[in-house]
């Protein structure tokens, strides 16, 4: 029979299931999706490397900024850091558009920036395709576009693209995976992924499959759930209830990790060992007190508008990337996906977004 989930972990996880949705009511019922500001994440520049000569003081930059709506953890976390970003600036002036995922209203936003003859804009689409054209408009009219982890469908749409590595998240939890149960001979691996229908989960889970192959892993179990708590918790459930024995289990995203763990609790499940994914503090926390089956989480970064303010910046000012040898800034930045367990918690904790 398995052991039951230690009482702290419990509390901790039911406390976080009850803030996660408490938040989400708060979410509805408001018109902006700005967390507060001393909720904001430590922006790039002040918890890893600093842009050393690039941080002198050059020309005035006037940055327009819009992403989806909030009504997410690492969503909101992108907002939070590039503010922040901007911040650590006196040559830069960060105008943010309220989040929508209204794709017509971004679109529109888009044009108030160009009307308004902004140098740059940090565009986070709600729909990549579908901001294309807008942003091909902003481009033509001489303004910086910096695409931001939602790809255009051309790439003459941007100045600067840059992504997270779905793929390679996959890729890294597999290897983990690996790492541990390798040597187990008919090892059970469980997976629970977001949206199936979107290609940033396609991509995760086919980067896990991949990497599973090379220690010859298969996944036995997978539900797909839709990166809420809700969600998360009622596709859990179903995969606790049909899997008796699972030795992995990989959950693409720690937002909905939170219902994932209240499921496993509930469940009083505890033979396994998870990882999570996109990297939350309360997962890392989780990680660090080390009394759950949680054991690592892959880092999708939410720094990545904070960088594409950073770029556009460099990019008016004419200046390069000082670890480079090329004089301009690259067209395309693709940020890693580092696994994080007990070991390396540390490192990665100032950069974390709170689900």
């Amino acid at each position: 029979m398995p052991v039951p989930v230690p009482t702290t972990a419990r509390h901790r996880w039911s406390t976080a299931l009850a803030a996660a949705a408490a938040g989400a009511l708060l979410l509805s019922g408001c018109t902006s999706n700005t967390p507060a500001e001393e909720d904001a994440p430590p922006a790039q520049g002040a918890g890893g490397a600093g842009g050393g000569a690039n941080d002198e003081p050059g020309q005035q930059v006037v940055i327009g900024f819009s992403a989806p709506a909030a009504d997410h953890g690492w969503m909101g976390a992108i907002t939070s850091a590039a503010r922040a970003e901007a911040e650590r600036y006196d040559d830069v002036e960060l105008r943010v558009a309220e989040g929508t995922n209204d794709v017509n209203l971004q679109i529109s936003q888009v044009e108030q920036f160009i009307n308004e003859d902004v140098d740059a804009i940090v565009l986070l689409p709600y729909d990549g395709a579908a901001l294309t054209e807008v942003a091909t408009r902003a481009t033509e009219a001489g303004i910086t576009v910096v695409n931001v982890d939602r790809e255009f469908s051309s790439p003459a749409a941007a100045r600067v693209t840059v992504l997270g590595d779905n793929y390679g998240m996959g890729v890294s939890a597999g290897t983990y995976v690996c790492e541990r149960l390798g040597d187990r001979p008919g090892a059970v691996v469980a997976e629970i992924a977001g949206i199936d229908s979107l290609p940033l989960t396609q991509d995760r889970s086919r980067g896990f499959s991949d990497a599973l192959q090379d220690c010859g892993l298969e996944v036995a179990n997978r539900v797909a759930a839709d990166f809420t708590v809700q969600g998360g918790q009622a596709a859990a459930a179903n995969l606790l209830q049909a899997a008796p024995r699972i030795d992995a289990l990989w959950n693409h995203d720690d937002d909905q990790g939170v219902g994932v763990m209240a499921a496993i609790e509930e469940a009083g499940r505890d033979e396994f060992l998870m990882v999570g994914g996109a990297g939350s503090r309360n997962v890392m926390e989780e990680i660090r007190a080390g009394d759950s089956v949680l054991e690592a989480t892959v880092v999708y970064p939410s720094t990545q508008a904070a960088d594409g303010v950073r770029l556009a910046r460099l990019v008016e000012q004419g200046k390069a990337l000082g670890d480079l040898v090329e004089v301009e800034v690259p067209r395309t930045v693709q940020l890693y996906a580092p696994v994080v367990t007990a070991e390396n918690v540390e490192q990665y904790l100032p950069t974390a977004f709170d689900s």
